[in-house]
């Protein structure tokens, strides 16, 4: 299973996952997704699981290691497949595996610490109860616990070469980033199992069955700073030492019976009359050997007392020789102590020959990329003034179009405002018609009752005449016909009547035409100065029209200028980047040749991830950010041109040339391809296809070249009938 895929340099921040946990009060939900993952077919996933699930464990919810327990059986059986690769991601998924099952079977035992084990020294002490027991137990699984993080610690150190700068790289921040929760987690191990060794260590000294069989050592009041390089050196070992056994069976009985109880200062006086009596004798006046007598002493007690002062001394003797042994292995580790600290030294001069180098480089390389940025910030500056220029333009057109719209909308206005002057128009035109058909119709009516007089008058005339014709001949019935006579003028009086109310109604008719006549010329009036008003506004709004139409063909011609200028200086930029690109591919090129370079080395494992950044790189041309693209291609290709032909120099000859040719191959390739991208209409022809078969060729052969003891593969061939090049 090939571990070599692309390493993000950080892992996702957890921070959701740890206030799920808290949310839900558990880890249901983290567990439903994770098992769903693919942890068990790719091990950079399943190593960065175990770092966000060592966060949890640390951050999360107090219930997720309650919850992970259920599938501690699935997280044994991973780690033990992941076992069995002994080398890449998978070794150290197993170990981190083992890390964190320890690390919950801990919490699970000892449930009185957090996942991010702090305590205080008070819950520290309650933890054991007050029981060395305890202690010793807690002490004993805080070892377990410290040595699967020390073992996770070195795994991950030997699988980088720590000569190079790891840390800047995206595959060793992959692998490191797990080892800062593993620091935290034993900044406070070490802390609690410093704390218990006092304590058990006072505790012991304390008894006095330890005081004459062994000598406790007395820990530093201060412990070693990690941080401080010159603190180790300072720090003294704690060195255990027992006693040799004392040559009188009776003095050493004496010894462990005196020593098995705990004296107070009474005893103490008491042990030592005791001793003084046996040496020296009694006080008593009857005792021979009393110095206030006069009498002298007995050749029996002198020989007593020879005896006794000799076995003193061989006791004396006895803790001299105890004394030179307890030397003798206190100059012996401090020989060794010696030893180690001259190692430390030449390795430290090691490192710090190796740092000047490296700082050397990393001078060089900053060097460098200060005058990249000095010319990338003078490419910014001239691009960000342009887009200034063009930004002010684009200011000015939004106001002409803002004010473009203002006159749109006030001829909209216009135009509402003449449809609703033509309604009334065509309003006022309805009503005149209107007036014209009632004035038609009354001059109608009018013209009838004319009509209808006269034809009264002509009857009435006519009757005249018929009654003055009947009168003179019928004379004499005038009396006869009085009657008649008077009806008649009845008659002629209710005519009169009717003319009389016909004449006022003409006039009324007339009155009320006038009045319609004189509110039709109002409303001409009216209608003929809002059509001047509007015939007015229409031509203002045309030249307005015209105006802002002038000062936008202005505008479109100013934007093209400008445009066109953008374009000169990104191709300026473009033609700089080109050809920035083309001096790395051909000093790479030319650094192969140098003889000097022949003594240069390199790692597969290096040559793939420089390989791997080039083809992402290459991915990269397609993007708008075309510049940067190419600056950053070019110093990867370089840099794997460099890699690679310092990769074939430690390989066999038939594959160091192989990879030799694909070198040379792949900045051939990119030279042209730069070629092409420097001519005015190459940008859209030009494809880095073959520039990537090159590098796949390339990485196919770094990745032979770093798994040749797992499985059995060829450098890339030249096909010469599809023109590209192929993996066997």
């Amino acid at each position: 299973m090939s571990s070599t895929v692309s390493h993000p340099s950080l892992t996702p921040s957890p921070s959701p996952c740890i206030l799920g946990t808290h949310h839900e009060k558990g880890a249901h939900t983290f567990w439903a997704a994770v098992t769903r993952l693919p942890l068990s077919s790719n091990a950079v996933l399943c190593w960065k699981f175990c770092h966000v699930f060592h966060k949890l464990l640390r951050d999360g919810h107090p219930n997720v290691i309650k919850d992970s327990m259920r599938n501690k059986a699935d997280l044994t059986d991973m780690s033990r497949m992941w076992g069995h690769l002994s080398e890449g991601y998978g070794k150290l998924c197993s170990i981190y595996l083992k890390l964190l099952i320890t690390k919950m079977e801990f919490h699970i035992k000892n449930p009185r610490f957090p996942g991010n084990l702090q305590m205080s020294n008070r819950q520290l002490e309650e933890a054991g109860e007050n029981d060395v027991n305890n202690f010793f137990q807690l002490t004993v699984e805080m070892f377990d616990y410290l040595e699967c993080e020390l073992n996770l610690f070195l795994s991950v150190f030997s699988s980088l070469d720590m000569s190079r700068s790891v840390s800047v790289t995206a595959a060793g921040q992959c692998r490191l980033a797990p080892l800062i929760q593993v620091i935290l987690d034993c900044s406070h191990l070490y802390d609690y199992t410093v704390k218990l060794i006092k304590s058990l260590f006072y505790r012991s000294s304390n008894l006095q069955y330890f005081k004459r069989l062994i000598q406790i050592p007395q820990l530093p009041e201060n412990p070693p700073n990690f941080l401080r390089a010159s603190a180790l050196s300072e720090h003294i070992s704690p060195v255990v030492v027992i006693p040799a056994e004392s040559s009188s069976p009776e003095s050493e009985h004496a010894v462990e019976t005196d020593d098995l109880v705990d004296t107070d200062v009474p005893a103490f006086q008491q042990s030592l009359e005791t001793k003084f009596d046996d040496l020296f004798g009694t006080s008593a006046p009857t005792d021979p050997f009393n110095f206030n007598s006069q009498n002298g002493t007995r050749k029996d007690d002198k020989a007593r007392l020879i005896d006794q002062l000799t076995r003193e001394i061989q006791v004396l003797k006895d803790e001299l020789e105890s004394f030179r042994l307890e030397s003798d292995q206190l100059r012996r580790a401090l020989k060794g102590r010696v030893s180690e600290l001259e190692a430390e030294l030449a390795e430290q001069s090691h490192l710090r020959l190796q740092a000047a180098g490296e700082s050397e480089f990393l001078k060089a390389e900053l060097e460098d990329l200060r005058r990249v940025r000095e010319d990338t910030e003078k490419e910014h500056r001239s691009v960000t003034e342009i887009e200034k220029k063009a930004q002010a333009n684009e200011q000015r057109y939004t106001k002409l179009k803002e004010k473009y719209t203002e006159l749109v909308q006030s001829h909209a206005d216009l135009l509402r405002k003449n449809a609703e002057v033509t309604r009334q128009m065509s309003v006022a035109r309805a009503a005149q018609d209107e007036v014209d058909a009632v004035r038609r119709e009354m001059q109608e009516k009018l013209k009838a009752a004319q009509e209808y007089t006269e034809r009264q008058e002509k009857e009435q005339l006519m009757q005249l005449q018929e009654l003055q014709a009947e009168l003179a001949s019928r004379s004499l019935e005038l009396e006869s016909f009085k009657g008649t006579v008077d009806s008649s003028e009845q008659s002629n009086k209710v005519l009169s009547t009717q003319l009389v109310a016909l004449e006022t109604e003409k006039a009324e008719l007339l009155q009320s035409l006038s009045a319609v006549e004189a509110e039709l010329a109002v409303q001409g009036e009216e209608l003929q100065r809002v059509q001047s008003t509007l015939v007015t506004e229409r031509e203002s709004g045309v030249k307005t029209a015209e105006v802002l139409q002038n000062q936008l063909n202005e505008k479109e011609s100013r934007e093209q200028a400008l445009e066109s200028q953008v374009e000169e200086a990104r191709r300026s930029c473009l033609q700089g980047a080109l050809e920035e690109a083309q001096k790395m591919i051909q000093d790479a090129l030319a650094q192969i040749d140098d003889p000097a370079h022949i003594s240069c080395t390199s790692s597969a494992d290096y040559l793939a991830s420089r390989c791997q950044a080039s083809l992402d790189a290459v991915e990269q041309l397609r993007l708008p950010e075309l510049v940067r693209a190419i600056f950053q291609c070019g110093h990867l290709i370089s840099d794997t041109i460099v890699q690679g032909s310092a990769t074939s120099h430690m390989v066999p000859v038939e594959k160091g040339e192989a990879l030799s040719d694909s070198v040379r191959s792949c900045g051939a390739e990119a030279l042209s391809l730069w070629a092409r991208m420097k001519q005015r209409d190459g940008l859209a022809a030009a494809d880095g296809g073959e520039l990537g078969a090159t590098l796949e060729v390339i990485l196919a052969a770094a990745e032979c070249l770093f798994f040749t003891p797992r499985r059995n593969c060829v450098l890339g061939v030249w096909s010469s009938s599809r023109g590209s090049w192929e993996i066997s």
